[in-house]
């Protein structure tokens, strides 16, 4: 096992536990690299985050050292949520809570979730490319969680599953989303749908904290001030 450091976080792990594609993006820095300096954007001081894929973990240990911040996790592949939980301790950070699951919107119900060797890749989506194996999660109700939770910001990497969570949830005190963007998977007219979905509850796109695909929607009022580039 080796120790190396991502964007400032600890990561102890093994070749052999990722595919070689991962393993590059982890020894050049490019893994999440575009996520890793946008979600400061989102993320503030006493927030209470809830992350929907986990991945290995480097993000939500960014978002940890925060101050004041709480962070409840979700990754729905058991072997990459026991890698993420290994990399969070790694970086002694005690405010996370990560399960293995998936918050839906609507009534909890059993989910099939597909394995593929690009740990990025697995999702809920079985034509998204070939996959290693199929398993079953039972997933929670997501605005019952954020409820339950007190939850204030979204922060979302779920491989094309946003578009059917973000059309069909209500998400109740939530005043920030952050998210990464699919269009390979739903094209511009799923990023309408996200868009439209999200502007019905009261965000607008945050210009201000958005990147490419990694986008904020914000419910803010009033002007900030001007941050240069």
């Amino acid at each position: 096992m080796e120790l190396l450091t991502v964007h400032g976080i600890t990561v102890p792990l093994s070749s052999n536990e990722v595919s070689p594609v991962i393993w590059q993006a982890l020894t050049n820095g490019s893994y999440e690299a575009k996520e890793a300096k946008w979600v400061f954007k989102a993320v503030r001081p006493n927030d209470r985050v809830l992350e929907l894929g986990t991945g290995i973990g480097v993000i939500t240990s960014l978002i940890a050292k925060v101050p004041g911040v709480q962070v409840w996790s979700f990754e729905a592949n058991p072997s990459t949520a026991a890698l993420a939980q290994r990399v969070i301790n790694a970086n002694n950070v005690g405010n996370v809570v990560l399960s293995q699951g998936l918050l839906a919107a609507g009534e909890p119900r059993t989910i099939p979730f597909y394995i593929r060797k690009d740990l990025w890749m697995s999702s809920m989506d079985k034509n998204q490319g070939p996959y290693q194996c199929e398993i079953s999660v039972r997933s929670t109700n997501i605005d019952d969680f954020i409820a339950d939770h007190a939850i204030n910001i979204l922060v979302m990497d779920i491989e094309g599953a946003e578009r059917d969570l973000l059309r069909r949830s209500e998400l109740p005190g939530i005043e920030r989303v952050f998210l990464e963007l699919h269009d390979h998977l739903y094209g511009l007219s799923g990023i309408r749908e996200i868009t439209q979905a999200l502007a019905a509850k009261g965000f607008a796109y945050d210009p201000r904290g958005s990147y490419g695909p990694c986008v904020l929607f914000a419910k803010e009022q009033g002007l900030r001030e001007y941050e240069p580039e």
